[in-house]
């Protein structure tokens, strides 16, 4: 398997592979950019159906990362780490260990967060391990960082609604959500309290029963969500769900999710914006978390982390109004912005980005 040729990747600084024969681990550590500091982001754990969709996942993650950090004026750069396996199956406090002697293995140029498939009960098995871990302080939530992303697409949803519909809250509005997991269950939460109805799916059953029973989510089939008749759709679950069949199926005016690479190829931006859909980008929105694990990392109170997530407001405002202004597809405005960032001879202060330009 050859990574250099490897579509997704992107000039990686470290891409590394893993294995222990005694727990079964096989993963990947791929960091994409330090230029703003040391690579920090997710352990995801899925049931890849080969090596070679593990290691696209992880190098398009780890990329997405660089710029979800640079847009959110953190002094992180980009990394993942991926394991190929089935969580509620392969997952054994062993495994997680392993995990964390591989992360430990790198000498700090990456340090891991909970993801989709991992808990901050399996960061806190790594710790064990290595100190290269964060995401698992005691807080409300136990250090989990995504009540905090789901706050941050919440924010993004509310930006899009004021931009595209002219309203200040999401009230009377449909939305779909596609995942119900870790964030979707927080953000169906935000957008009830907001006035929204909610519709949802998770391949989870007991995921979908806690929305329902517990915020009054209405129940849509897995295969329905995406095609729904609603204001907003929100993918929270996998990433590349949005691709030329998908869109041209949409049903939505706006789409605004807490999935990490939501489009299945660049340009499928593009394709949004030809049917005349407002796309906010995943790696803008979905920055809560890393935002969260920065503040864990740092001490930060939680006021602090909190005004540092509502800048996420601010910086896809000004992502919204550039988009019009120059009719260019808002994942193209947000990744050149990101770009710029990272560029140190630019002289861009990435604090103004915090506040939209």
């Amino acid at each position: 398997m050859s990574v250099f040729s490897a579509p997704a990747f992107d000039q990686h600084e470290l891409v590394t592979f893993g294995a222990d024969k005694g727990t079964g681990l096989r993963a990947i550590i791929a960091v994409h950019d330090t230029t703003l500091g040391p690579a920090v982001g997710g352990c995801r754990m899925f049931p890849y159906a080969s090596e070679e969709e593990a290691l696209h996942d992880v190098l398009r993650l780890s990329r997405g990362m660089t710029y979800k950090s640079a847009l959110a004026g953190l002094p992180l750069g980009g990394g993942k780490s991926v394991i190929i396996g089935d969580s509620r199956r392969d997952k054994t406090p062993a495994l997680m260990r392993a995990m964390g002697e591989f992360i430990h293995s790198q000498g700090g140029r990456y340090v891991a967060a909970e993801d989709s498939g991992t808990a901050v009960a399996d960061i806190r098995l790594m710790a064990e391990r290595t100190p290269h871990v964060s995401g698992m302080n005691d807080n409300e939530f136990g250090g989990d960082p995504s009540p905090s992303t789901a706050y941050g697409v919440f924010l993004g949803i509310r930006t899009a609604v004021r931009h595209r519909l002219g309203a200040d809250s999401c009230a009377g509005l449909r939305v779909a959500i596609q995942g119900l997991g870790h964030v979707g269950y927080y953000l169906a939460r935000h957008l009830r309290n907001d006035g929204a109805t909610v519709y949802g799916a998770d391949l989870n059953e007991a995921n979908l029963r806690r929305a329902v029973d517990e915020l009054g989510v209405m129940p849509v089939a897995a295969g329905e969500i995406l095609t729904l008749e609603v204001d907003i759709l929100s993918p929270c679950a996998m990433g590349a769900v949005l691709d030329g069949r998908s869109i041209a199926a949409l049903r939505a005016g706006i789409v605004a999710g807490a999935a990490n690479n939501q489009l299945a190829t660049a340009d499928d931006s593009a394709r949004l914006q030809d049917h005349g859909i407002l796309y906010c980008p995943d790696f803008l929105i979905n920055a809560g978390g890393i935002i969260d694990v920065h503040h864990q990392r740092i001490g930060s109170a939680d006021e602090v982390k909190r005004s540092h997530v509502e800048r996420i407001e601010q910086t896809l405002a000004e992502v919204l109004l550039r988009a019009d202004s120059t009719q260019r597809p808002t994942h193209e405005i947000a990744e050149d912005l990101a770009r710029e960032c990272l560029r140190p001879a630019s002289g861009l202060n990435v604090a103004a980005l915090r506040v939209a330009g």
